[in-house]
């Protein structure tokens, strides 16, 4: 059963495997290269990817995803839509669905989708990004909001990775409690929360040390790698350092 406990029949060997999510893609190009066979528009690493490209996250072209017969297709809960998932399996292919929203539940999905979806040994990069993030945080503990979006202005809120990266980092995410996962918040409450720190990814919406920092007059802002803060593959390894980094 996949994350989401879907029976899942999976071949006993897998060589052709489409990936409809960006830190999918990399963590299969970093393991089985040659097993990658599509990819979405949006799967930008490694760079020059060569695979067959099947449109986007949300919108995936199903019929160009069947035509390459792959053994597996590898999505994601949040990223992916049901309708699509639930097309290609009706079609006879199987889709492994992931459900991550910390960065333990990383760990062992990954762990879980190499071995019972692609079929081969867990890579070493995900042993290396273990022993990365298994020191805990001890320092003095900072606040911060976390913008996803502008026109409106979206921000993380409750149970997502994003949110888990950065509370083992020291950074407390405000709107954590919130009852939704992304909500709207208007840019004068974000103002008015008063965060040690505005931090700023630079996915989905593209913040830039000049595109985002100038609505936060007065507050501390951290334009961030969005790959490094939300995204569950080899980027793990180094994601601690860097962003302890941008964040001081």
């Amino acid at each position: 059963m996949d994350d989401t406990g879907a029976s899942v029949r999976i071949p006993e060997t897998v060589g052709r495997i489409v990936s409809l999510v960006p830190s999918l893609t990399e963590s299969v190009a970093a393991t089985l290269p040659g097993a990658l066979v599509g990819a979405t528009d949006w799967c930008s690493h490694p760079a020059g990817l060569d695979v067959a490209r099947v449109r986007g996250t949300k919108n995936p072209d199903l019929d160009a995803i069947r035509r390459l017969a792959p053994d597996v297709v590898l999505a994601n809960a949040e990223e992916n839509r049901p309708p699509d998932i639930e097309a290609l399996r009706a079609a006879g292919v199987p889709v492994w669905v992931t459900r991550i929203e910390t960065v333990e539940e990383a760990f062992a999905s990954l762990e879980r989708m190499f071995a019972v979806a692609c079929r081969t040994e867990p890579p070493g990069w995900l042993g290396r990004a273990r022993e990365a993030w298994r020191a805990p945080f001890d320092g003095p503990r900072r606040t911060a909001v976390v913008p996803i979006w502008r026109r409106p202005w979206m921000v993380a809120g409750r149970d997502t990775f994003t949110g888990d990266v950065l509370r083992r980092l020291g950074v407390d995410n405000l709107y954590a409690g919130h009852p939704e996962r992304y909500p709207r918040i208007p840019l004068a409450e974000l103002n008015e929360r008063r965060p040690d720190l505005v931090v700023l990814p630079d996915e989905p919406y593209a913040f830039s040390r000049d595109d985002g920092p100038e609505s936060f007059p007065g507050l501390r802002c951290a334009p961030v790698s969005g790959r490094l803060l939300t995204w569950y593959g080899p980027s793990l390894v180094e994601a601690p350092a860097l962003l302890r980094a941008a964040l001081a």
